[in-house]
């Protein structure tokens, strides 16, 4: 059965929808002003969505759809906590299903916010003062990058706090790189855009805060070395020739709304303002893999002690939102080949649907062998080059971009990789002082230590809804045992254990130990063991911050590199539903912890359960990350074990000169059928 674009149950919110929900919220709210900050779909609960989905794979001729419910964020009446509410709101009808006071929370960021905070702040009478008591160089100009508070005990957090740090530009190009000009000025905003506070930065490794300003230092001031823009870097590479990405026949995959297929994939796109790209309803060969695949949640804290830089402590997606931060990516730049672009859409304040263009790229890349072999009696080779394919959004959050990305493969196998890139944060420091917390870019320019911390949210739904979690490690076979033949000491085996109630687990190298998600209901005839599918993860350092700290009481995920709980709806953030500005005491750890408080049921086997995966980067920035850093790569795997009889990827067609067209660098093109 064919479903219309957007009526699909898992389909993002039309804007026709978006604008409907608006006018019943205004309706249903008559005499109060509504400010919406998040208008997005309410995903079906996961038990109507199961029966739905079973139906449409067994070709019913009548689905039965769950309702399209909005989940709206909106302030109705002033703009602060006591006014935030969070409403499930029918499309069709306008009833409101859910209403839901959130009292002492505040939204991701307002666009709107920052840019009044970043005006104000500069027209203040007392910043002006301190601007002009800093002496600054003849002709330049303030940047203000506002920060979200982070937070660190020394503020009241039910109410909203912006923290604007200072830079300068000297040259007038819009796209000169100011971080290379921080300045020992920061102020503390409330709110309502009242200045509430202005810091003189420490330059030293003491919290030695100043009562004022210093004098700009002139050996500060750089030349073009500190610049990344083409307009304003003079010497380019020649060398890099032409390359172009040719599928004379086009693409592989095909799509029909949100819906792709693709070599034995099918799955659905999603996208939404915090995650941005979400995975549902992910099948191999018409077999079931995943209900849901999703970025869950980024944390970056900083690791300077100092005040006021405790406070920077992001949450890039709870925060900030994937979704709204989303690039519009551009052909021929941010993807290669033959491409497929998913708009995404949010809601400005008054309700009003806005598009994010091209938020998400569709499309095929080459990725090297995937299997051969040479016949060493005969000659003979049969190579077969693999083929991936690419679902990738970029954001832009201040400083930094990330590129994530799912990575299909045609041997079942499917990876999820982030890149890190932009530009490293800086701050001020004293010419010739060096820090044992942070890097000396360039001659007055200090990027502080801190970690970049994601948790991939993996929703299994391998060969049915009821899955375990099995820790499988490696041991040595003992040289000495009578029971045990192993004369010559190069025996090992593996040892599995069955995790059986919600937890954190941990990496461990010295044994190989390895989670693999299986269902034990559905046994591999050849190997007489459960089918599943292997995580290989992204090995990679914890939160380093003290568990008493602030920093990680507010991102529990970062305690362990793997989690498992039962599924809730509710339980789709690792580090809670409000980051912002949040004291810590909701996420992953604290729901465990309440479950077996309460008597709750807490079995994670053969249940519907939930895999969470940390995994980061601990980044202490190098000379070579200036002024604007190469990507760094983090990749986790999900890999089928013991999920089929046999290499899947065996009926890949077999690599030829004929099809693959390859050119040899003197001109002449040998037509070898086979590779051999």
């Amino acid at each position: 059965m064919i479903i219309d674009v957007g009526s699909h149950p898992l389909d993002p919110l039309t804007p026709n929808e978006i604008s409907q929900t608006a006018d019943h919220v205004r309706s249903a709210f008559t005499g109060k002003d509504a400010y919406f900050r998040v208008l997005t779909l309410s995903e079906p609960p996961k038990e109507e969505m199961i029966r739905f989905l079973e139906d449409e794979h067994h070709g019913a001729q009548s689905l039965s759809a769950p309702a399209r419910v909005a989940m709206v964020q909106v302030f109705l009446g002033p703009r602060d906590s006591d006014h935030f509410y969070q409403l499930k709101v029918d499309v069709s009808s306008g009833k409101i299903l859910e209403e839901r006071q959130l009292k002492g929370c505040h939204p991701h960021v307002d666009a709107t916010d920052m840019r009044k905070a970043e005006q104000e702040c500069l027209k203040d009478p007392e910043v002006q003062a301190a601007i002009k008591s800093m002496h600054l160089p003849e002709g330049a100009t303030i940047n203000i990058e506002p920060w979200t508070y982070g937070t660190d005990g020394m503020n009241d957090m039910s109410q909203k706090i912006t923290m604007c740090y200072f830079y300068m530009k000297l040259i007038s190009h819009p796209d000169a790189n100011h971080y290379a000009y921080p300045l020992d000025l920061c102020v503390e905003m409330s709110g309502d855009a009242k200045v509430l506070k202005i810091y003189y930065l420490p330059f030293g490794t003491g919290n030695d805060i100043s009562e004022a300003a210093q004098a700009y230092d002139s050996k500060k001031v750089h030349g073009a070395e500190i610049e990344y823009h083409p307009d304003l870097v003079k010497n380019h590479r020649t060398t890099t020739k032409p390359y172009h990405v040719s599928q004379p026949e086009g693409p592989s995959f095909e799509v029909d709304g949100n819906l792709i297929q693709w070599e034995k994939w099918r799955f659905r796109v999603g996208f939404n303002y915090r995650e941005g790209l979400t995975l549902h309803d992910v099948r191999y060969d018409g077999r079931s893999l995943f209900y849901r695949l999703s970025l869950s949640e980024m944390f970056v804290p900083y690791a300077d002690p100092r005040m006021p830089y405790a406070r920077k402590a992001a949450f890039d997606l709870g925060s900030d939102g994937a979704g709204v931060c989303a690039n519009d990516l551009k052909l021929g730049c941010d993807c290669l080949g033959h491409i497929k672009y998913f708009d995404g859409w949010h809601t400005t304040t008054d309700g009003t649907p806005i598009k994010l263009p091209n938020a998400v790229c569709c499309h095929e890349a080459d990725d090297g062998i995937l299997w051969k072999h040479t016949n060493f009696r005969t000659g003979h080779a049969v190579v077969t080059r693999s083929r991936i394919l690419i679902l990738q959004t970029i954001i832009t959050v201040s400083n930094y971009e990330y590129i994530f990305a799912f990575q299909f493969g045609q041997d079942a196998s499917l990876n999820y990789e982030v890149r890190a890139t932009g530009i490293v944060s800086t701050v001020p420091i004293s010419v010739g002082d060096k820090v044992p917390f942070g890097t000396v870019v360039a001659p007055g320019v200090m990027a502080p230590y801190h970690q970049h911390l994601f948790s991939l949210r993996i929703d299994p739904a391998v060969e049915g809804y009821k899955n375990s979690l099995l820790v499988e490690e490696s041991h040595p076979m003992p040289i000495q045992d009578p029971k045990v033949h192993n004369p010559f000491g190069i025996g090992y085996t593996t040892e599995s254990q069955i995790v059986q109630s919600e937890s954190g687990l941990d990496l461990d190298h010295s044994v190989g130990r390895v989670f693999k998600i299986v269902n034990e209901d559905v046994i591999n005839p050849v190997t007489g063991s459960p089918v599943g599918y292997k995580l290989a993860p992204s090995y990679s350092q914890l939160v380093l911050a003290h568990p008493s700290s602030y920093h990680a009481k507010r991102s529990e995920f970062g305690e362990h590199a793997v989690w498992v709980t039962r599924h809730s709806d509710e339980e789709l953030f690792a580090s809670g539903q409000h980051t912002m500005q949040s004291m810590g005491g909701q996420g992953i750890a604290s729901w465990i912890k309440e479950r077996r408080e309460k008597g709750q049921e807490t079995s994670v086997r053969k249940e519907d359960i939930v895999i969470w995966h940390t995994f980061g980067s601990t980044h202490n920035p190098r000379a070579e990350d200036w002024p604007v850093m190469p990507v760094e790569k983090m990749t986790v795997g999900l890999k089928p074990i013991n999920f089929f009889t046999a290499n899947p990827a065996i009926d890949v067609a077999v690599s030829t000169q004929e099809k693959n067209q390859s050119v040899l660098v003197d001109g002449v093109s040998k037509m070898n059928g086979h590779c051999s």
